[in-house]
């Protein structure tokens, strides 16, 4: 049914997250549209240069143009906080609720042993070393709440706490506006668990 070219573009598009036969079919055909055709090369030419000019930061090892991003070279945030993190994606999220102030650290992944991925495979050397040599006296670990994040969580934690380190994790459980009722059992039992105490104002 396909041109040998356009085969390729579609089976291409679906190595994109969520895109499967039939959306990448769809996309194929978009970017060949004839009124479309100038927007398609800006967008090759777009995924060309972020290929060759996005790299990791030196010290978080977040997405940057420069050797070392913005946010690690700004004065205006605290250096002795430390947000962790599993992926770039995870910065924006924080980020969008301008509620934190801190430096980062991506670990771009999580410790999965099954997989072949160990401390190394997500830079814990690295950010050993970092905590080492540096003037932390707090780290937030914002890893997700799986049964790999919280064993990366807990590897992290381990080793702050060796460095006398403050180590705290972000809270997972019911959502602000959630019902009981439509939340599945692990997100109750962590709520549960993950319970704290009310501090009450007697007038």
């Amino acid at each position: 049914m396909y041109s040998s070219s356009l085969k390729k573009l579609i089976e291409h598009f679906t190595i994109l997250p969520g895109v499967g036969p039939k959306t990448a079919q769809r996309m194929a055909f978009h970017v060949l549209a004839q009124n479309k055709k100038h927007q398609a090369k800006q967008l090759a030419e777009a995924m060309l240069e972020s290929i060759e000019k996005i790299k990791n930061c030196s010290i978080c090892r977040n997405y940057s143009d420069n050797t070392t991003c913005d946010i690690c070279t700004s004065t205006k945030r605290q250096d002795d906080i430390l947000c962790i993190v599993e992926s770039p994606q995870d910065i924006i999220a924080i980020e969008q609720t301008g509620n934190f102030n801190g430096k980062y650290f991506v670990l771009h992944g999580k410790l999965s042993p099954l997989d072949n991925i160990g401390p190394k495979e997500i830079g814990l050397d690295l950010l050993f070393a970092l905590l080492n040599s540096n003037n932390k006296t707090e780290i937030i670990i914002a890893t997700n709440s799986t049964v790999e994040g919280e064993a990366t969580a807990y590897y992290i934690a381990k080793h702050a706490e060796k460095l006398n380190i403050k180590c705290s994790r972000i809270a997972h459980g019911i959502p602000m506006g959630g019902e009981l009722e439509y939340l599945d059992n692990n997100t109750l039992s962590y709520a549960l668990q993950a319970r704290t105490s009310i501090q009450a104002t007697i007038d």
